[in-house]
């Protein structure tokens, strides 16, 4: 199975790299090791995690990061549709999607 990024989702989750990476110096490349690493799960086994927010959109929280990850299974792949803070519920563009 592969994934692909909403084109929100792309943005959102460059931002993440580019502010950890101003906060420290290879704090972006550790955040983006632990996406990819996420990902990868995500792709291994996409049902595994919970639905979250309709339509049939689930999550995976970063362990290291406040970030979500939401995204939904789509055929043969799977839609990153948010990289949001953890404290921010980004439901509204997702439930649109």
């Amino acid at each position: 199975m592969n994934y692909f990024f909403h084109a929100a989702a792309r943005v959102e989750h460059l931002d993440h790299v580019a502010f950890y990476e101003s906060r420290l110096r290879g704090l972006g490349r550790e955040y983006l090791d632990e996406f990819e690493a996420a990902v990868q799960l995500i792709v291994e086994g996409p049902e595994r995690f919970r639905v979250d927010a309709p339509p049939d959109i689930r999550c995976y929280h970063l362990s290291r990061f406040p970030v979500t990850i939401h995204y939904r299974v789509l055929k043969a792949s799977v839609q990153i549709v948010a990289v949001a803070h953890k404290r921010k519920r980004p439901y509204s563009r997702a439930a649109r999607i």
